[in-house]
């Protein structure tokens, strides 16, 4: 039976609404650091019971909260400049507008089937491959060649599906630019919020957004987001490094279970 709260009803009991908010803290502080927060944040809504046309919109309103408080912090401390970044910026937000767009028409089981083999290619990348260094010229040029297909490929999936779409930012950033790991998350986290918000607006259109739920989420994603941006740029690499590796294979392993095996 549904409650009342405020001018909103609320589809779940009062005491799921405050374990989807402490949830949405964790993952906004995990996301902000590494990527993957919707590795908690999804089964979580699945869980309480939401119907899952709602759970991909309701995710995206309260992600994108937490993608703007992050990728606004690495902004204010320069290690994001998006002038350096306009073609990904515009990749993104198209590719997550098709996504969004056809998010209810195009089958995503094969995309389902292949992601735990990318994430988990992910996290070998960083587990064996060492952490990159910072580029001599701290300065260096950032080549826009690759940015309109990446932001493309990564803004379309954002909308289709979205789990590890941060991660995968700044993975792909890694390899295809002189960046170190801090301002590969600074470029994962601005990225995640054009995606998002882009993608949610489809959503909205659609009306398929919870709007208490995403919201109540949505703040407590954006605090974690908060501390979680400031703890990953205090920390630097050594403290990133880690904690990304286990998000990434704790996603491989979470993804593999539900698309390989059919367990939720």
């Amino acid at each position: 039976m549904p409650y009342e709260f405020f001018s909103f009803q609320l589809s779940v009991e009062p005491s799921v609404l405050l374990i989807l908010a402490l949830v949405a803290f964790l993952a906004g502080f995990i996301d902000a650091i590494a990527g993957g927060g919707g590795l908690l944040t999804t089964p979580a809504l699945l869980t309480a019971g939401l119907p899952p046309h709602l759970v991909l919109g309701t995710n995206k309103l309260s992600s994108t909260f937490g993608s703007a408080t992050a990728g606004y912090t690495f902004y204010r401390r320069k290690l994001f400049h998006p002038r350096e970044w306009k073609r990904a910026l515009l990749g993104t937000l198209i590719g997550a507008l098709l996504g969004a767009g056809v998010a209810h028409y195009l089958p995503a089981e094969w995309l389902n089937k292949m992601l735990p083999v990318i994430v988990f290619g992910c996290g070998l990348y960083l587990l064996f491959g060492g952490t990159p260094k910072a580029p001599l010229d701290s300065n260096a040029a950032i080549k826009p060649k690759w940015q309109l297909p990446q932001g493309l490929t990564l803004g379309f999936y954002d909308g289709v599906a979205g789990p590890g779409t941060g991660a995968f930012w700044t993975v792909s950033s890694l390899l295809l630019y002189p960046l170190d790991l801090v301002r590969a998350s600074g470029v994962a986290r601005s990225m995640n919020f054009v995606s998002n918000a882009a993608a949610l607006s489809v959503f909205i259109f659609s009306g398929q957004v919870d709007w208490l739920i995403g919201l109540s989420m949505g703040l407590a994603v954006m605090v974690g987001a908060f501390f979680g941006a400031r703890t990953a740029i205090g920390g630097g690499a050594k403290f990133i490094r880690p904690v990304f590796i286990t998000v990434v294979l704790g996603l491989t392993v979470r993804l593999a279970w539900q698309h390989w095996f059919g367990q939720a």
